[in-house]
């Protein structure tokens, strides 16, 4: 028999759980399954939260042939035999697993029926496709993140596979404790396939009572699951909970919180959520205050992927130490966000002349980069011309702290040329 998670995918687009910014009503892969104007497209995110469901259910809604590979075991005549089949049909959805191990000699294969619309493409990984995945496949297709599903997501499909007859586990009698229920959809992170394939072994392993019926507790639920139920929080979202408080520890410099909280998610094995927010701490909170926070952290985020756990605990405790104690600065982020905001309500304007490129035939003529002052030509490094546009050439954004060492004598620096500058 099938494994659980796979009776229970989903055949049409209206069947898919999660995803809403993609196949809701109005979103962009539902639009394109309803005009049955399918492009090429790579979706991308952890294991387990419906990237392959999504490439059957466009099948199952358009009533085209879906066929599906792997990157890295399919070869050339796997891709042939579905090259023929896209001739024969006039159109082939194919789903290639692991879309960035593609390797140079497939790829070649591929491009061709690409372009010409033979072969719809729905490329599948777990990686950042801008980083991992060859340019000439990614131009071709249309980019799309999935996230992990919520818990009431997870809650509701694990409630339909319960009681499907056809393709869940609607056959048996199974009474499940509620608590148990909220640790499969809560302690799997996200990953529906993790939480679907956990309640299958439930009830496949537990012998009925003398009633008949298969009674599902939280210890059989973290035996199947093998997550332990203490680092979740019943109330829900438990897992961002503690991403949320374990960030806003080291904001608020209490190393012993900070700790426990890493402490939960070490427990929980969830090293891309711990490294993610590490790195987004080191920049957003400690910032300005002390730059080389960020590299350090870096630094001891590449330690733990490579030794892995549990030794991985080692450098990890020891950069969230150093980030707790370190001064905070938020300047910088604050800036860019100050920055973009003005942007996004229009206020802009033309780059100044004399700061145009000139580094073209005829650019002089047309008054480029004429006029412009070379700062290095000046004793002190810094001349006074206008840099905004002339619509903002009075805008703020930086507002230093001095909090460390560094932003301190950054803000000397900055406020010094600001009242030099301040009458231009």
């Amino acid at each position: 028999m099938k494994p659980l998670a796979f009776r229970m995918r989903p055949k049409t687009i209206d069947e898919i759980v999660g995803q809403q910014h993609l196949v809701g009503e109005g979103k962009i892969i539902r639009r394109m399954v309803e005009t049955k104007q399918l492009s090429s497209m790579i979706l991308y995110g952890p294991p387990g939260i419906g990237k392959t469901s999504i490439a059957s259910a466009i099948a199952g809604s358009t009533k085209y042939a879906f066929r599906t590979l792997n990157a890295v075991t399919s070869n050339k005549k796997d891709m042939a035999i579905i090259a023929e089949e896209a001739k024969m049909s006039g159109k082939v959805i194919l789903l290639l697993d692991e879309v960035h191990r593609l390797d140079k000699g497939k790829q070649d294969y591929l491009l061709p029926f690409l372009e010409n619309g033979m072969i719809t493409l729905i490329g599948a990984t777990t990686s950042n496709p801008y980083h991992a995945i060859n340019p000439a496949i990614r131009s071709r297709c249309q980019i799309f993140e999935l996230y992990p599903l919520s818990a009431e997501e997870i809650t509701f499909t694990l409630q339909r596979a319960l009681y499907d007859d056809e393709n869940g586990l609607g056959e048996y009698d199974v009474q499940i404790n509620e608590d148990a229920l909220h640790h499969f959809a809560e302690a799997s992170f996200g990953d529906v396939r993790s939480s679907l394939n956990a309640l299958e072994l439930a009830v496949l392993s537990t012998k009925p009572n003398d009633e008949g019926v298969i009674c599902i507790s939280m210890e059989v639920a973290e035996e199947c699951l093998q997550k332990k139920s203490f680092f979740i929080d019943k109330d829900g979202d438990g897992h961002y909970d503690v991403l949320s408080a374990f960030q806003k520890s080291i904001r608020g410099s209490d190393v012993n919180a900070a700790l426990h909280y890493l402490a939960r998610l070490i427990e929980a094995e969830d090293l891309p959520s711990i490294t993610r927010r590490l790195l987004v701490i080191a920049y957003e909170d400690i910032g300005l205050a002390s730059p080389q926070a960020g590299p350090r952290a870096l630094a001891a985020i590449q330690t733990a992927e490579k030794i892995g756990f549990p030794e991985a605990r080692i450098p990890l405790a020891a950069v969230v130490i150093e980030l707790c104690l370190s001064p905070k600065s938020n300047s910088a982020y604050k800036a860019i966000d100050a920055a973009i905001a003005d942007l996004r309500i229009g206020k802009t304007g033309e780059v100044p002349k004399h700061l145009k490129d000139s580094h073209y035939k005829g650019a002089k003529e047309m008054g480029r980069g004429i006029e412009y002052k070379y700062p290095h030509h000046y004793d002190s490094g810094w001349v006074k011309q206008q840099y905004l546009p002339d619509r903002i050439k009075h805008a703020t954004y930086y507002h230093p702290k001095k909090t460390g060492k560094f932003e301190t004598a950054l803000s000397t620096v900055y406020e010094n040329i600001q009242k030099q500058a301040k009458d231009l």
